[in-house]
């Protein structure tokens, strides 16, 4: 009798997860750690950077790297010729010119905050974090305008998921303040119950979604692998042309059979979310001392601006799409969207089991939802 086959799981790939920042630097008492050792002999550097992208929304991103004062260090390069050829240099040549013409400008950090006497910006690169840090500490004043680009990375923490923002690049930027943002750009993995309930308060659906990373720990175990993290984002509803956010879920949100593989972009909002008000909410009393010159109209909608509490939100706006193709003729715009990348049980990976030994879930499936759904906001997308 022929032996039944076994399955073989589809391998787990990252997919895009980055980041870009535009803004004015917030540099403060906390925004450098330099030269920091532990007890195990690491000396390191840290950067926490704000970036103040408007209307009260200042999002940080990171930054760390070091060496160990009790052995030999180097650096992890892919060679310019060929990037999957990955190799090491010796820490103490890591500004050697020579070698680092042979590398790939993609293990580098890049920084441009320094302008020359020409007026064009000064660029710099790094092969390691600490030596970046220290640079920019040097460099960096409260308040420039700067363009920050790098890498959402994921883990887990205290049995929930973290995001960090690892700073890749830093540049001066000429934006205008009506310019500023907080973007991302993220592969995102998603299933038929992907799409929540409208939620009145943030006037958006919440997207239930799971985003595959490296790590190198899943808890106490040792793992090294690319794993699937759940991450909650959302989708806006347009109060104008409620059709668009409509069509836009069930096109691309609402998942038939398996795990849809999507790449979005959106918004980040981190901080204080500012309350933005409007002529028609200023008092009488208070409008006839600007009629009469008292106040400045904007003095007084600043005032009212009412700072709320602190929320970290990632609003997606639309699929993303980049053009493609190294020639004239191959180049064309295309869609990250994979209907049944996976399947639900690729993402089930043996160590994320529970050990037997452990505490059973004793809660009984006799429990019924006794909640009613009579919100007519929710009509309109009832074909979900």
């Amino acid at each position: 009798m022929a032996k039944k086959k076994e399955e073989v799981k589809v391998a787990l790939k990252r997919g895009k997860a980055t980041f870009n920042l535009v803004g004015e630097a917030r540099v403060g008492e906390y925004t450098y750690k330099t030269d920091v050792t532990s007890a195990s002999g690491w000396q390191y550097n840290t950067l926490n950077l704000g970036v103040d992208c408007g209307n009260g929304n200042t999002v940080y991103a990171d930054m760390m790297g070091g060496f160990s004062t009790k052995r030999d260090n180097v650096c992890y390069v892919n060679s310019k010729e060929d990037f999957t050829d990955r190799y090491t240099i010796d820490w103490e040549d890591r500004f050697l010119e020579p070698i680092l013409e042979t590398i790939h400008q993609m293990c580098f950090i890049k920084v441009g905050i320094e302008k020359e006497a020409s007026g064009k910006t000064f660029r710099k690169q790094f092969l390691s974090e600490y030596d970046a840090i220290a640079y920019v500490q040097d460099h960096l004043e409260d308040g420039m305008v700067i363009n920050v680009k790098g890498d959402l990375k994921y883990n887990i923490y205290n049995d929930s998921v973290q995001i960090k923002k690892e700073i890749k690049s830093i540049f001066l930027s000429k934006a205008e303040p009506e310019e500023y943002r907080a973007k991302f750009i993220q592969t995102i993995l998603i299933d038929e119950d992907a799409v929540g309930k409208f939620d009145k308060e943030t006037n958006s659906y919440p997207i239930s979604a799971r985003v595959l990373d490296y790590t190198k720990m899943y808890g106490d175990k040792e793992v090294k692998t690319t794993i699937p993290f759940f991450r909650e984002f959302e989708i806006e509803k347009n109060e104008l042309k409620p059709q668009i956010t409509k069509s836009l879920l069930t096109k691309f949100f609402k998942v038939d059979n398996g795990i849809t593989e999507i790449a979005v972009e959106g918004n980040i909002i981190e901080g204080q979310q500012t309350t933005i008000v409007s002529e028609d909410d200023i008092p009488q009393d208070i409008q006839d001392l600007i009629d009469i010159g008292v106040y400045d109209k904007e003095e007084i909608l600043n005032k009212m601006a009412v700072s709320g509490t602190r929320v970290k939100r990632y609003i997606i706006t639309k699929p993303y799409v980049q053009m493609v193709g190294e020639t004239d003729e191959d180049k064309k715009v295309e869609l990250f969207i994979t209907k049944e990348k996976y399947k639900a049980e690729d993402l089930i990976l043996d160590f994320m089991f529970k050990d037997e030994d452990e505490e059973e879930d004793t809660s009984t499936d006799d429990e019924t939802d006794t909640s009613t759904d009579d919100d007519d906001d929710d009509s309109w997308l009832n074909d979900l």
